[in-house]
């Protein structure tokens, strides 16, 4: 019981290998590294295939509408690598039907997010950051496994600007190469 405990504990520093890390960057990626805890968000970086990477994620308060699923495994995070910003995805803790689309609102901000397997992925993550950085809370709405019924999920804003500057800090944005 107690190893189950520490796995899940350990879960969302995974979270790069959990929102499409290949296998074998996995294997050679070393451990993340934790930046802080900033109230419900966590701000981390790890390093893959030579490369910083930072993120910060938030379980989420609530897990509604998929039998079996715990609050705690399901993520939303918000990533900085070398070739792009502010990736935001969501794990929702099992695999979304096929070609399915996942609602997100924060206040009277509504965004359509696209799914992979179990993941949701923001189209504009510059927008969802802006958002996420004035809102209380997010709350995700998509369909639940095989279309049956629908998944409602909460995550809380508190720490993110706090967690998003702490990965900023330390994924600053590369500047141009001179010439």
């Amino acid at each position: 019981m107690r190893s189950l405990a520490r796995l899940l504990s350990l879960l969302p520093l995974l979270a790069p290998a959990l929102l499409g890390m290949p296998a074998s960057a996995q294997q050679a990626a070393a451990p993340p590294r934790k930046l802080g805890q900033f109230q419900s968000w966590t701000a981390a970086v790890h390093m893959e295939a030579g490369q910083k990477i930072c993120y910060a994620f938030a379980r989420a308060s609530k897990a509604e509408g998929v039998v079996n699923r715990p609050a705690n495994q399901v993520l939303l995070t918000v990533t900085h690598r070398p070739q792009g910003r502010d990736a935001v995805a969501l794990r929702a803790g099992y695999a979304y039907p096929r070609n399915a689309e996942v609602r997100v609102q924060v206040g009277s901000t509504e965004f359509t997010f696209y799914t992979a397997g179990s993941d949701a992925h923001a189209r504009d993550g510059a927008a969802s950051v802006r958002a996420f950085r004035s809102g209380r809370e997010v709350h995700v709405r998509g369909p639940g496994p095989n279309n049956r019924g629908a998944a409602t999920d909460t995550f809380p804003l508190a720490g993110f600007a706090q967690a998003y500057d702490a990965i900023g800090r330390e994924c600053p944005v590369a500047a141009p190469a001179r010439r």
